[in-house]
């Protein structure tokens, strides 16, 4: 990321004031809204206006125009991801965003004659534009923000990307019905939106090539599968790819799938479907919004089985809460909606998208941030071509299911049941969600935490914070708390307890042993100590070397001075007040000896003054401690 633009904003709506983010968010906003103006008003116009309206012809037509748009993510995504890591991103958008212009005069010429297969031809080449764009959008993002504005950046272009969604819909719709709609004003929205997503282009700084010396491969096919074997190297980001591209099977089959469901599961009109379509899509702004502030601007991996439990339970309730509507004629919106039964449904659908918007943005944000910059580009076409086949997965997933006469109510059940299924599998193969969402529902549900000062905790290079020990939940939670992931030295009893196990070893946590105990297990932790920080990474210590048996911050031991000495690194003094007497605490003889009676307690953890290694001792360090206790 370049220097220039290493400024932090206190909020992600701060970003849409800036030139580093505001002129892309627009580019792609426009893109977006473009492509599904020009998208739902050729549909439209086939289905009712072209001579195959009212025929078998028109349903093939409109599938066929699917397909055209999602194959060029299948046949260019592995060179546009090559392309964008060998060149300047902010000129590639402006040559992309020429090549939309040229497709809308293109298509409105083929609107003018009425001409579908001329229209179609523009369709297929929206879509090679929209894959050239794809690894462009996402990699970008890391280049102009800072990595803790990452989920505010993801977060607002999911929502802009939605919106477009929807608003783009909707206008292509109210479009081709209006007098000359297809003739005239079809084609001037759609030249129109080009353009002011070219003239906002103009204004991206400038994104320089992360690759310039990678020699492009233009073998489609082979580039393809090496593209997917690529993300396969880093397990995180290949099982998060799979993540979003599970999300959008789940997302294709429920957009759909709802003219469908409207229609015969509910006996309702279009009106209806486009509240259906609203609540989602708002839904998932709503729930990517959210994400900044529920993840304190970390890539919280904790929210994403959360959003994977609220589309399981409310795509299962969606089927419960269908009823089906036995009348002469469609309902509208306004007797759909003044129908009580029908509210525990729309209540289903909007929350299926606040938690597909939970789910999917910190996912985003991880491909971000773990994958290798000079790589980044093709990791997101690698992402592009599974979200194509997932969404085809999808189309083939509702044929199957409807032909052998299952109801779309029950196809919808069925996605629900296999969202859990996919859920387990993937934090089964990668623990750390689970082990995050862990933490993060003891952190923020159990306890009401005051940070002071966490900010001297430094953003990038080795580091040892070093703590007073209350608890035996101090570890979860100072690691839930600090935006870094921070490696704990433990005692090993304690890194063995049954269950906190598996989420002190998920967080590479460092079990250690007093030398008279086990002293080879004391020389493997200080060799692992020295190797974390050597890698750059923050390491937590409790130098007391036990939990508090009274309350009070005992004698801190000297290994801290050792560790320094090996490995000078800053130093930086943590004090955590509020779990003494807790339930996880020495207070009543040992911990779990009563049974807890405080919901919500009220903690505080102070970050102290960074100190140079040169100026660290234990004693010192315990009475900085003291001080910030007292």
């Amino acid at each position: 990321m370049s220097t220039k633009f290493e400024t932090k904003t206190h909020n992600q709506f701060e970003l849409l004031k800036e030139r580093r983010f505001r002129p892309f968010f627009l580019t792609q906003f426009f893109g977006a809204f473009n492509d599904n103006v020009f998208k739902n008003a050729l549909l439209i116009s086939i289905a009712f206006q072209s001579s195959y309206s009212g025929s078998d012809t028109s349903s093939y037509i409109i599938n066929l125009a699917a397909i055209l748009f999602i194959t060029p993510f299948l046949l260019f995504s592995s060179t546009a991801g090559q392309i964008a890591d060998r060149y300047e991103k902010s000129l590639l958008i402006r040559r992309i965003k020429i090549a939309e212009i040229c497709i809308m005069i293109l298509a409105t010429i083929g609107f003018y004659l009425q001409s579908i297969p001329l229209l179609l031809f523009a369709l297929f080449l929206m879509g090679a534009q929209s894959s050239l764009f794809g690894p462009i959008k996402y990699s970008i993002i890391p280049q102009h923000l800072n990595k803790y504005e990452l989920v505010g950046g993801n977060a607002l272009v999911e929502t802009g990307t939605f919106g477009a969604i929807l608003i783009g819909t909707m206008l292509g719709a109210i479009l081709v019905g209006l007098p000359n709609g297809t003739k005239l004003l079809v084609p001037i929205t759609i030249l129109t939106l080009a353009t002011l997503g070219f003239i906002n282009s103009l204004k991206i700084p400038l994104a320089p090539a992360v690759d310039p010396n990678h020699k492009i491969k233009w073998n489609v096919l082979s580039e393809t599968f090496n593209n997917l074997n690529t993300l396969r190297q880093n397990r995180t980001v290949f099982h998060s790819v799979l993540g979003v591209s599970w999300f959008w099977f789940l997302g294709a089959t429920y957009i759909t799938q709802l003219p469908n469901f409207t229609r015969l599961s509910l006996g309702a009109n279009e009106q209806v479907v486009t509240l259906f379509l609203a609540l989602f899509c708002i839904g998932i702004g709503v729930g990517s919004l959210t994400c900044e502030r529920l993840s304190n601007r970390t890539i919280e991996l904790g929210l994403v089985p959360i959003g994977s439990i609220g589309l399981t339970l409310f795509g299962i309730d969606l089927f419960f809460s269908t009823t089906t509507q036995a009348a002469p004629e469609l309902v509208g919106f306004k007797d759909f909606i003044s129908n009580r039964a029908n509210w525990r449904l729309v209540l289903d659908i909007f929350l299926l998208g606040v938690f597909g918007g939970i789910y999917i943005v910190p996912l985003y944000a991880l491909i971000q941030a773990r994958s290798n910059p000079k790589r980044r580009s093709r990791v997101i076409a690698g992402n592009n071509i599974l979200n194509a086949l997932f969404m085809i997965a999808a189309a083939i997933y509702a044929i199957i299911l409807i032909n052998l006469g299952l109801t779309i109510p029950q196809l919808f059940l069925i996605a629900a049941i296999l969202n859990a299924v996919v859920a387990i599998y993937i934090y089964t193969l990668v623990p750390e969600f689970f082990m995050r969402f862990v933490t993060w529902i003891l952190v923020n549900l159990v306890y009401r935490i005051k940070k002071v000062n966490l900010d001297n905790i430094p953003e990038e290079g080795p580091a040892v914070i070093v703590s007073n020990h209350v608890s035996l939940m101090d570890a979860l939670i100072i690691g839930g708390s600090v935006r870094r992931p921070i490696r704990f030295v433990m005692y090993h009893k304690i890194f063995n307890i049954p269950f906190l196990s598996f989420i002190f070893k998920t967080a590479n946590a460092i079990p250690i042993a007093p030398k008279k105990e086990n002293p080879e297990l004391l020389e493997l932790a200080y060799s692992k100590i020295a190797e974390e920080l050597q890698n750059g990474n923050v390491v937590g210590i409790f130098p007391e070397g036990k939990l508090t048996s009274d309350g009070n911050v005992d004698s801190f031991k000297p290994g801290i001075e050792r560790i320094l000495k090996e490995t000078p690194v800053p130093v930086i003094p943590i004090a955590l007040e509020g779990m003494w007497g807790s339930f996880f605490s020495n207070k009543h003889g040992s911990p779990f000896s009563r049974f807890p009676r405080r919901i919500l307690a009220r903690i505080k953890i102070t970050a102290g003054n960074l100190l140079p290694a040169n100026q660290v001792s234990a004693t010192k360090l315990q009475q900085i401690v003291i001080k910030m206790l007292n």
